[in-house]
């Protein structure tokens, strides 16, 4: 490139005065610069001169001292500078600024500015890309073009010129462009729609220019026309829509030379089938056949010329083909409950077409009988839904669906009714959202041969209305499903997988599902359950379903005090509780619980709590277990007496028989020891009956009256004393004052020093309160022992000849009078002959 000089006055900071020279009133500047260039390529090199004036006022009387600076940059100067001809030269070897000011300075005190440039640098203009025109054919027809700049910035302006040239007519056209701007719309006057013509676009700035490459286009053939209509669109033949269309105003006179697309869709679809008529006139119509009967079909066209851009779509415009019965086979599936062993069993039967199931007409209704050809006897329901419920029938092993519409029937679709029965049950079955809205369902299989396949159902947690549920049919290999359709977000769904057998159906697994998950809608209040010394529990409700909008993955608790250190502690799932451990008294906390789903959390309101020293539950617990402690020796001992009531009794209340109302017999070692408590075995001698006391008393002669008043009670029965003594295993003693035994009845005889007396001995009955009891090392008695009527001791013999001999047994017997001794007649009625 071309060198230039150019010398440009630069505003100095000192006084005019001081670095201009004064020439005819006109101020001129001490020095100029010269550059190769002011602008440059990027990473260039460029070189500068600065001519000092001779008569620069700053210069007089010294020498010239120059410094070159690029913006704030000290750079040095060239060696080739001529000081005596006041000329300074610099070279910047590279120069990467986008814009920088060089200027050349005087190195006085202070440091004076006497001339500058600007530099600026950049890179030449960049192709235009994408040059396209598009020709409009509504009311102002006009051909826009327009085009895109490379991304790489020149750094400097860019003019655009947009070239065009008709070849048939050999015109060309220039137009200028804005600084970027990259599009432009040519005038309907500089093309022809139907002639070919040539457009290209030029960039230039001061580094150079560039070209896009040339665009050849008809006009016409560029054009996008207006969206076209469908005037009507009515069922045709047997199973063909028919329709009729139209052009815009404005290009009513192009509908003879472009081109026709027309897609269709059943009005529950959202799949588009495409048709493409090549020169379709508006005044014949189209014809689209091969459609389902009685089916509501979707119609949508729009147009082109040639290669021209698509017109947008018209709108829609719908039809139904005329209908016929129903074809195909439904799929199926049931549920039986109820007491099988009764045949009360309960059918909940759901369908749904199958892929090849047609239903070929509106107002398709649904009818379960247990016919094959159906009729009103064997009907069970009738619906236009997809599920019925009904009482199985007895004997009943299959039923049938046949689905009607107003043109027929269709083949009946058996379903074969599985009674309960124990099989083997799904299990290991999850469920995640996929990001298009639908939920993936995995499961384990089953290696059984009787296996037919799996069942998917699902339904909204939150609706109870057999509607809403929806299954699919997955087969026997599968392990996984994708089901789409019918997700609500945020909304909760549960999902089971079963396994249908031949013979019937396993039990089922289920899981909870979202399509979508974000954070709940609430956070329930926190509740403070128990207050330790130390620590503190706390509660809170479940939230409700249709408030959790995903499956809880955590519950956390986050608790500070003054000195706001915040602590965090992971609550319950289940139980929805934590314990928070470790609180210091007196101090008063701050708590926010934080519910997090699989799409987000959400904080709760804030609850403050605080420890007391002696909180209650404290204050109580001691209370009562210092109740517990006072009050535990007088319960252990009132148990114990309770427990020990008979022993206790006997010990302090000892048991007299009632000889009136029982016998000797009863009063032995095995029913007294009955009474007595074992912890009184130590007891060395116990109270036994055994024997009779004899009493050695002066006998006054009295009246016969008087000495048998002295056997008191003599009127009781006393026939059992004999059999019982004869059963006695203790011995008599002697009465003494040191014998343990309480006589039953005491024998008196006169005193040793009293005169003999004829009269008989005297009986008299104790009156002792003490049981009559003796111990149990004594055994039964053979006979009483009395003393003589010398002093001596005798003996007399009551059961039976003593031991002294039979002269002793002569001499005894005839003093013995058996009415004068009740209680020895007694013993003697009761066979005492058996006792010894």
């Amino acid at each position: 490139m071309a060198a230039t000089w150019v010398s440009l006055v630069v505003v100095l900071v000192v006084a005019a005065d001081v670095n201009a020279v004064e020439n005819d009133g006109y101020a001129r500047p001490c020095a100029s610069v010269h550059t190769s260039s002011s602008v440059v390529a990027v990473g260039s090199a460029v070189e500068a001169v600065c001519v000092i004036a001779d008569d620069c006022p700053l210069l007089i009387g010294h020498s010239a001292d120059v410094e070159w600076r690029l913006d704030d940059l000290v750079l040095p100067s060239s060696p080739a500078s001529d000081r005596g001809h006041r000329t300074h030269r610099v070279v910047i070897p590279s120069f990467n600024h986008s814009r920088a000011t060089l200027t050349c300075c005087v190195l006085t005190s202070p440091m004076q500015i006497i001339g500058g440039v600007e530099i600026r640098a950049g890179y030449p203009p960049p192709v235009p890309q994408n040059l396209s025109c598009q020709a409009n054919l509504s009311a102002q027809e006009s051909l826009t073009c327009d085009w895109e700049a490379s991304l790489q910035a020149s750094r400097l302006p860019t003019k655009y010129t947009l070239h065009t040239h008709i070849g048939d007519l050999n015109r060309n056209r220039t137009y200028e462009l804005p600084p970027g701007v990259h599009s432009y719309t040519i005038p309907r006057s500089d093309f022809v729609l139907f002639s070919e013509m040539e457009i290209y676009v030029k960039a230039a700035n001061q580094l150079g220019e560039a070209s896009s490459a040339p665009l050849t286009l008809e006009p016409v053939s560029s054009a996008k026309f207006d969206p076209p209509s469908i005037a009507r669109m009515q069922a045709g033949r047997f199973n063909c829509l028919r329709l009729r269309w139209d052009l815009s105003q404005h290009q009513d006179w192009m509908k003879d030379y472009v081109s026709l697309e027309v897609r269709f869709k059943t009005a529950e679809s959202s799949l588009w089938n495409k048709i493409l008529v090549l020169r379709a006139l508006p005044k014949n119509p189209v014809d689209r056949c091969n459609l389902l009967h009685g089916t509501r079909y979707v119609a949508q066209i729009r147009v082109r010329y040639q290669q021209s851009p698509w017109s947008e779509w018209s709108g829609s415009q719908s039809a139904v083909t005329m209908e016929s019965a129903p074809t195909g086979l439904l799929d199926t599936w049931m549920r039986v409950t109820g007491d099988h062993m009764h045949k009360q069993l309960q059918m909940l039967l759901f369908w749904k077409p199958s892929r090849r199931f047609r239903a070929n007409g509106r107002n398709v209704s649904y009818v379960v009988s247990v016919r094959k050809v159906s009729s009103k006897r064997g009907t069970l329901c009738a619906t236009a839904g997809g599920h019925c419920t009904f009482q199985v029938p007895r004997r009943a092993r299959k039923v049938y669906i046949v689905a009607e519409n107003a043109a027929g029937k269709s083949s009946p679709t058996q379903v074969r009714i599985y009674h309960p029965k124990e099989h083997e049950a799904i299990w290991n079955v999850s469920a995640a959202a996929l990001a298009d809205g639908s939920v993936l369902v995995q499961w384990t299989k089953i290696p059984s041969a009787g296996l037919l396949d799996y069942v998917v159902e699902w339904r909204p947690k939150l609706e109870n209305a057999l509607f809403h549920v929806r299954f699919e049919l997955a087969g026997k290999n599968m392990s996984s499903l994708v089901i789409a359709g019918s997700f609500e977000p945020y909304k909760p769904y549960g999902i089971s997988v079963y396994p249908r057998f031949k013979d019937g159906i396993g039990r089922p697994q289920t899981v909870n599902a979202y399509s979508l998950q974000k954070a709940p809608s609430m956070v329930p209040k926190l509740r403070i359950q128990k207050n330790w010394r130390s620590d503190v529990e706390l509660t809170w409700d479940e939230i409700p379903l249709d408030q959790r909008n995903g499956i809880i993955r955590s519950y956390t608790l986050f608790y500070w005090d003054e000195t706001k250190i915040v602590h965090a502690a992971i609550g319950d799932l289940k139980k929805r509780r934590t314990v928070l451990t470790g609180l210091n008294a007196m101090v008063v906390y701050d708590a926010v619980l934080m519910v997090s789903t699989g799409g987000g959390s959400r904080n709760g309101s804030m609850v403050h709590f605080d420890i007391k020293e002696m909180d209650p539950v404290f204050v109580a617990m001691i209370a009562v277990l210092s109740a517990v402690l006072f009050l535990l020796p007088i319960i252990v001992m009132v148990v114990f007496c309770l427990y020990k009531d008979s022993m206790l009794k006997v010990r302090f209340w000892p048991a007299v028989p009632d000889p009136a109302n029982s016998s000797i017999k009863r009063w032995t070692s095995e029913s007294t020891q009955d009474s007595m408590s074992p912890w009184d075995s130590e007891e060395p001698n116990p109270i036994y009956l055994s024997h009779l006391s004899v009493l050695d008393v002066t006998i006054k002669p009295k009246k016969a009256e008087e000495d048998h008043s002295l056997w008191s009670n003599s009127a009781e029965d006393t026939s059992d004393l004999g059999e019982s003594l004869c059963g006695s295993p203790f011995l008599p003693g002697l009465s003494s004052a040191n014998s343990d035994s309480i006589p039953y009845a005491s024998v008196i005889f006169p005193a040793a020093t009293s005169p003999p007396t004829q009269h008989p001995h005297v009986y008299l009955r104790s009156e002792s309160t003490q049981p009559l009891l003796e111990s149990e090392e004594l055994h039964s008695p053979k006979s009483y022992q009395d003393l003589a009527p010398d002093g001596s001791h005798g003996e007399q013999c009551f059961f039976g000849p003593c031991a002294g001999g039979e002269e002793e047994e002569k001499e005894a017997e005839p003093a013995i009078h058996w009415d004068d001794f009740p209680f020895l007649k007694a013993l003697a009625m009761n066979d005492t002959q058996g006792c010894a």
